[in-house]
């Protein structure tokens, strides 16, 4: 098993910049392929970008339009997410998973972090 913990989501400008971390442990992290997910008030939880094993495989969200960026370290277990040009619909509690094939889905993800808030205003 792995447990994950997010941490750096907060109260932004449209505009701004946030890097959301997720710190693992438990089972070795190189292991999993790691995602990004969020979710907004009233709606499914919906995939952002996720990363494969091998740091150069990455797949984003249309809607993230190269604003956002995935990464992972794997010496120190964690998985990051920039996110720069913010905009008031990118406001979710964003999530850490983790999976153990390279997929999109939401059921691909055995295990997720308890979330972090992300809030930007216009």
């Amino acid at each position: 098993q792995v447990q994950l913990v997010e941490s750096g989501g907060g109260l932004v400008q449209a505009g701004e910049s946030l890097t959301l971390s997720c710190a693992a442990s438990g089972r070795s992290f190189s292991d999993y392929v790691m995602g990004w997910f969020r979710q907004a008030p009233g709606k499914e939880r919906e995939f952002v970008a996720i990363i494969g094993q091998v740091e150069t495989t990455t797949t984003y969200a249309r809607f993230v339009k190269g604003r956002f960026t995935i990464s992972r370290d794997n010496n120190r277990s964690r998985v990051f997410l920039q996110m720069n040009f913010l905009k008031p619909e990118d406001t979710a509690v964003y999530y850490c998973a983790a999976a153990t094939y390279y997929h999109t889905g939401t059921q691909a993800y055995a295990y997720w972090g308890q979330g972090t808030q992300v809030t930007v205003s216009s």
